[in-house]
């Protein structure tokens, strides 16, 4: 049977005018299109914000993966407390670095800290590039994009090493506590640690490397949530003649978190870059996923043999073990060494993670063992495999590390990398500790007996995150 033609659809219809309206609509809007063409210049700042932008999105979506992550790893009752908290942090780590924590990271200070550029305000011509650029924030003035740009993608790092804290604290922390820890944490502990290495600050001009946070972001997050956990102590009937296993609620979302996380670090180093460089983009790429597949394969293998089944749990925290420690080297090694960087990565985060249950240490979702001990093997893993300049087109003499030990450099900037993670922990354990003890001598840090064994949903937000469903304790 024929179909009818719609009059618009008949050949010779109305549609043969389109194309002619389209063009005629382009040369009465955008006359400029065809007076003048985009210098090359013009071009690559264009190109290279995108990129940035671009990154800074899937790190921002690694929020969601926390949220994920957190709340299936814990109990049905804290669920709320959990999702809350991971989006908070977002809000809270954006103001707190617009109107302090970038000034101090990247503003032009002293070796200890930045003096300048708080609430972004200052003189800057980006993306004016070296010597070309007149600013406040010569620290960034090799990134040839707008200062906002540059502001959002560092914004994302920030967010991430205060989310970091929330896994370790989870299901007993009080919601203003970690409110005000979280504020405290990006807007001076992590900005000041990061001038060091980031902003041209001290350990910068020793040679420390880290090229997209195993150390500014993990190691820092991770310091801050180990001192915090000790603290608040274990949950209520975590440890008694043994540890007691409190099995998170829902491992669905957990793995999906791990995956949304996995996706992030697409944004995280390779958008370190920030520019469109197809070479060291595409390398990072690489480096970046083999080291999360061979740590969650080594955590498969090893939790197999040391714990008799592959636990899900040590899958999970395997993968972002390998990409964690990966994300400091991820630049400057070859594809084999990030393999082994990433393999022994998840194999430490399975005897981590039983270790600090041997300490009595509670994380309830492996955050102290991903970050901390992962991040500082990660920096380590850049003094053994980085290697040396030359070696890539985006790796020359004063672009990055010397070569490892392992890679025929010597000791020395294995050294360096040592003394490094030594000035951050030794600061970072120092600020943490102080903030912790005032907050448990003002507001307090820990629910009540009673309301932890309720559940931080009702005693915090008065609701419940599966209220047709009768759960257990």
């Amino acid at each position: 049977m024929k179909q009818p033609l719609h009059p618009l659809g008949r050949p010779g219809g109305r549609w043969r005018y389109i194309p002619w309206v389209a063009l005629g609509s382009l040369l009465i809007f955008c006359p400029a299109a065809f007076a003048q063409s985009s210098t090359t210049a013009d071009l690559k700042v264009a190109l290279d914000t995108a990129w940035v932008l671009l990154t800074s999105f899937l790190i921002f979506f690694m929020n969601a993966g926390f949220c994920m992550l957190e709340t299936g790893f814990c109990r049905s009752k804290n669920a709320v407390n959990l999702l809350a908290k991971n989006l908070i942090v977002f809000g809270l780590s954006t103001l707190a670095f617009w109107v302090v924590g970038f000034g101090l990271m990247f503003g032009d200070g002293n070796p200890l800290f930045g003096t300048s550029g708080f609430l972004l305000q200052g003189a800057d011509n980006s993306p004016a590039v070296g010597d070309a650029y007149r600013g406040t924030y010569s620290a960034l003035a090799w990134a040839g994009v707008p200062l906002n740009a540059k502001f959002f993608f560092q914004l994302a790092f920030a967010g991430t090493a205060a989310t970091i804290v929330s896994g370790a604290v989870a299901e007993r922390i009080k919601f203003l506590a970690f409110f005000i820890f979280s504020l405290l944490l990006v807007g001076l502990l992590y900005p000041i640690t990061g001038h060091w290495v980031w902003g041209d600050g001290m350990l910068a001009n020793l040679g420390f490397y880290d090229f997209a946070g195993s150390t500014v972001v993990h190691t820092v997050g991770g310091w801050a949530a180990l001192i915090g956990a000790i603290l608040l102590g274990p949950r209520l009937g975590r440890f008694q003649a043994r540890p007691v296993a409190m099995p998170g609620h829902n491992l669905s979302i957990s793995a999906l978190g791990c995956l949304i996380l996995w996706l992030g670090w697409f944004g995280f180093n390779p958008g370190s870059t920030m520019a469109a460089d197809p070479l060291p983009i595409s390398h990072i790429v690489v480096t970046t996923n083999i080291a999360g597949a061979l740590g969650g394969l080594a955590a498969t293998v090893t939790s197999w043999i040391y714990l008799s089944k592959p636990d899900l749990s040590m899958i999970i925290n395997g993968v972002l073990a390998g990409l964690v420690s990966i994300t400091a080297s991820c630049a400057y090694v070859n594809l084999g060494s990030a393999a082994l960087i990433g393999l022994v990565g998840g194999v430490i985060v399975v005897f981590s993670v039983t270790l600090l249950d041997s300490l009595k240490i509670d994380d309830p979702v492996g955050a102290v063992s991903v970050h901390l001990v992962c991040g500082t093997w990660g920096t380590v893993a850049l003094g053994l495999f980085s290697v040396g300049p030359g070696s890539y087109s985006w790796y020359g003499e004063g672009d990055g590390p010397l070569a490892g030990l392992f890679m025929g450099g010597g000791i020395q900037q294995l050294l360096v990398q040592l003394l490094g993670i030594a000035a951050v922990g030794a600061f970072t354990v120092t600020f943490s500790l102080l903030c912790w003890l005032t907050l448990r001598a003002t507001v307090g840090i820990r629910v009540s007996e009673a309301e932890e064994i309720q559940g931080l949903d009702l005693g915090e937000h008065a609701m419940e995150a599966y209220p047709e469903f009768q759960v257990g304790p």
